[in-house]
């Protein structure tokens, strides 16, 4: 799991998300509500990263929007007699 800009981004937000929260409530209380945000987002994202790869494979045919399998889409390569 390697940073990246959008990742500095995310924990910049929490931060400042924390931030806000220390008028409101003690200190170690926004601190841990920043992490289970944080851990929640990251979570969230590799889910729907490892969804999203599972159901498009090696990538989607431009012509028809089939999932192509075997670096061939289904639908537009059968040999047609």
């Amino acid at each position: 799991m390697g940073f990246e800009k959008r990742d500095f981004i995310l924990i910049a937000g929490v931060l400042l998300f924390m931030v806000g929260l220390i008028p409101f409530i003690p200190i170690i209380y926004a601190v841990i509500i920043a992490i289970s945000i944080y851990a929640g987002i990251k979570i969230f994202v590799g889910r729907r990263k490892k969804m999203l790869d599972s159901k498009i494979g090696e990538g989607l045919c431009l012509e028809c929007g089939e999932k192509i399998i075997g670096k061939k889409c289904p639908n537009c390569d059968i040999p047609k007699k």
